[in-house]
């Protein structure tokens, strides 16, 4: 009688360091050596080693160096994110949900290209020429000025001072708006970091993906605020 041998599942294929790099090359032209063991470095693959103390990756290592090179490439994520976005893979926690996309960036960074002359402004949000005076010394509105000296008001600075108005309208003043400007500040910021590699190497491409990302984070963070504001003034309300 011939003897049964148990039978479990086929070993798992792996590849030498050398392999990977080939197997990559033609998608990442600039895949090496020491890119794939600085990923090790940082926790994000964590290869096997062969009785001979040799790096073995397996089909899944190579899937993972490529997600990762590819959400730096396409993604500009950095690598913390990244390890975070694979360590919920590795868990099952990975969300299928599929990101809301932002609006289109012509749309969003359109401009009427409008210019006002301080009369206009004032005629036009209300406002008058002390309280003008009094936002463009905080920050909140800041016209172009020509050679002569002579301000020039865009189509958003009246967005501002219209919105203003309704503020001082209301008893605040000036100096109060100054945490809205600063706010405003410290978010260019932090959204500008995130477009910070593109930026310094200015071509089309870049600044076309560069004014997408920058529309699409806009948007989600002013979401974000104006949700967070109205959630807390209705808790005020309700107290």
């Amino acid at each position: 009688m011939a003897e049964l041998r148990a039978v479990g599942p086929p070993p798992r294929r792996t590849h030498t360091i050398g392999e990977v790099i080939n197997l990559l090359r033609p998608e990442f032209p600039d895949i090496s050596v020491s890119k794939v063991r600085f990923l090790e470095s940082r926790g994000l693959i964590q290869p096997g080693r062969s009785s001979s103390g040799y790096r073995v990756f397996t089909d899944e290592d190579v899937q993972r160096i490529q997600y990762v090179i590819t959400e730096q490439r396409d993604h500009y994520l950095p690598l913390k994110v990244i390890k975070s976005k694979l360590s919920a893979w590795d868990k099952g926690k990975e969300s299928p949900v599929v990101p809301d996309s932002g609006p289109p960036p012509e749309a969003y960074f359109a401009s009427s290209g409008v210019s006002l002359s301080t009369r206009e402004i004032l005629r036009s949000s209300g406002l008058s020429e002390e309280l003008l005076d009094a936002l463009e010394r905080e920050g909140i509105i800041d016209p172009v000025e020509l050679p002569d000296g002579t301000p020039v008001y865009t189509d958003s600075d009246l967005q501002i001072a219209r919105a203003a108005h309704r503020l001082l309208n209301r008893g605040l003043e000036p100096r109060h708006l100054r945490g809205i400007r600063l706010a405003a500040d410290r978010q260019t910021d932090l959204l500008g970091q995130l477009v910070a590699p593109l930026l310094r190497h200015r071509n089309p491409d870049n600044q076309r993906r560069s004014s997408e990302i920058l529309a699409d984070t806009s948007e989600a963070s002013a979401i974000i605020q104006e949700t967070l504001v109205r959630s807390r003034l209705r808790k005020l309300l309700e107290h």
